[in-house]
């Protein structure tokens, strides 16, 4: 074998291979209703929101209230908030709400997943951004149960020598 047939070898392979990555790679395709709005699920602590996403000019409803009157704190609007700022589409998309279970904190990590799960959905080139920011998983942390023999989860009673 000759000096450049052993150069050239290695090139197809990697060539090939890079071919076969990309036949593999998922094509994603956006999901919209015929009403034009997306669809998806976000969950957080006990918490759990449905949103639906549509163009329009940025109110966000929870529980048929405006954002601002269901989440008082700012924080909480501002953890709402952090999908549609990641991707620039702050003022580009309606999100209709609907949150039950936990508290206020836990709804609002629920109405922030529901909301990038949507924006996914309906613009898959949003994928990369979202997925880099963490935003597309689900927070799995949850409160730990009491251990019998134990004050709480892992608080023990005060210990007395005498």
């Amino acid at each position: 074998m000759s000096e450049t047939q052993k150069n050239e070898a290695p090139v197809e392979a990697k060539e090939a291979t890079e071919a076969a990555v990309a036949e593999q790679a998922i094509e994603r395709v956006s999901k919209v209703d015929k009403l034009g709005r997306a669809y998806a699920t976000g969950r957080r602590k006990v918490s759990s929101a449905r949103v639906w996403i549509k163009p329009g000019t940025g109110k966000v409803f929870v529980n048929k209230k405006p954002m601002n009157d269901y989440f008082k704190r700012p924080v909480l609007q501002m953890l709402v908030n952090q999908p549609f700022n990641a991707t620039e589409t702050l003022n580009k998309f309606d999100a209709f709400v609907t949150v039950e279970g936990g508290g206020l904190s836990g709804q609002a990590g629920a109405v922030r997943h529901g909301i990038s799960r949507a924006l996914d959905i309906y613009a898959p080139d949003l994928h990369t951004i979202l997925r880099r920011g963490g935003y597309l998983t689900r927070d799995s942390r949850v409160v730990e149960r009491k251990k019998y023999g134990k004050a709480k989860a892992r608080r023990s009673f005060q210990f007395s020598k005498r």
